[in-house]
């Protein structure tokens, strides 16, 4: 059977008044491009949308998942855009693209990645998921919630093509080595890794009993890469739903208890993440809270039919302002922890700068 490919990239190359969300030109010259290579027959098709400041592309293709060609494309039409926003005087333009030169594939680049290849179902549901303000390991929590967590997920329970549970692959983001764990066997193991979601992120997800591919996450982290804060990551992932999957609805549960994560202002801090409709994708006080998107597509031999903008929901109403109290309680802490990051994600911002320069005048006690 032909496989399907989708592929999701995304990158911040720039931002109207700071970062808070992109201008529509940047929106209409990356869908341009991407146009004129689907009627080149480089790609089925495509959908460009944003969240925050980040310009995400979801690319469907029959070329496999780390193919140098659509990579190349999804590279030189950011560089493109890039440059627009360069000629606008955007604010970081071009900030996510860590070299003027392309290698290959856009992992180590700069740009976030969540690619799957697939053999479609007779209905191919799935959700693409955005966030802007946060790193990978934010989606750790829903992740874990959506497929081995029977109180937000009752098919696990009352279906048996979910009995045999998921292999979680879980890189080690710091060494970067991978562990594979099957719940529910594994699961206590599982939240000991996951519950470190600095270090510790959620690869990908199949189910046990025939390996189906269920969700694959964005792992890339900027500060690891560039070796200094240069701008949150921004994670992006594909969560495949029904059909011996988890239901859409499933899926989306998670999301309406507005859990912390790490980013938010100067990718520094820690504070709620928020579902938002596209229409309201955009970070403006103290550069949040944190967002996420959820973009529903049916899969139709490589068309991508929708999307349907599953948080354009009052059910999140309560979440939203459940989220907007956290935000109050985390920003009275100001520069104090748990609100600002522990030590050892300081380190990639310019904290160690601020103890370069006391460093003398530090004395033995």
């Amino acid at each position: 059977m032909t496989k399907t490919s989708l592929s999701v990239i995304k990158a911040d190359v720039g931002s109207l008044a700071g970062h808070h969300v992109v201008h529509p030109k940047q929106l209409s010259l990356t869908k341009e491009l991407l146009d004129k290579a689907k009627k080149e027959g480089e790609i089925i098709d495509d959908y460009v949308f944003n969240c925050g400041d980040d310009i995400n592309m979801v690319l469907t293709h029959r070329k496999g998942v780390d193919n140098p060609s659509i990579h190349e494309l999804a590279w030189e039409t950011l560089s493109k855009v890039a440059a627009l926003s360069r000629s606008m005087h955007l604010y970081a333009a071009g900030q996510d693209l860590l070299t003027d030169s392309f290698s290959g594939n856009v992992k180590g680049l700069g740009p976030g990645v969540a690619e799957m290849e697939i053999e479609e179902r007779p209905s191919e549901p799935v959700i693409i998921f955005a966030a802007d303000k946060t790193e990978p390991g934010a989606w750790n929590f829903p992740l874990y919630r959506i497929f081995a967590d029977p109180f937000c997920t009752p098919g696990l329970v009352i279906d048996q093509s979910l009995h045999e549970g998921f292999n979680f692959e879980i890189l080690d983001v710091m060494e970067g080595s991978a562990v594979t764990l099957w719940t529910p066997p594994e699961v206590y193991d599982l939240l000991a890794l996951i519950g470190t979601p600095y270090k510790y992120v959620i690869k990908s997800i199949r189910r046990h009993k025939d390996n189906l591919l269920g969700a694959v996450a964005s792992t890339q982290r900027l500060a690891l890469i560039a070796g200094k804060y240069i701008g949150k990551d921004d994670p992006v992932a594909i969560v495949r739903v029904q059909h011996g999957l988890p239901a859409a609805g499933e899926a989306l549960e998670p999301f309406a208890f507005p859990h912390l994560v790490a980013g938010w202002m100067r990718g520094s801090h820690v504070g709620p993440i928020m579902p938002v409709s596209l229409k309201n994708a955009k970070c403006t006080r103290f550069d949040g809270p944190p967002r996420v998107v959820a973009l529903g597509f049916q899969l139709c031999n490589g068309e991508l039919i929708g999307p349907a903008d599953l948080f354009d929901d009052p059910a999140y109403d309560e979440t939203r302002r459940k989220s907007s109290q956290v935000a109050d309680y985390m920003r009275r802490h100001g520069p104090f922890m748990p609100h600002r990051l522990p030590p050892e994600e300081m380190e990639y911002t310019t904290m160690p700068q601020v103890l370069e320069k006391l460093k003398d005048r530090f004395v033995k006690q």
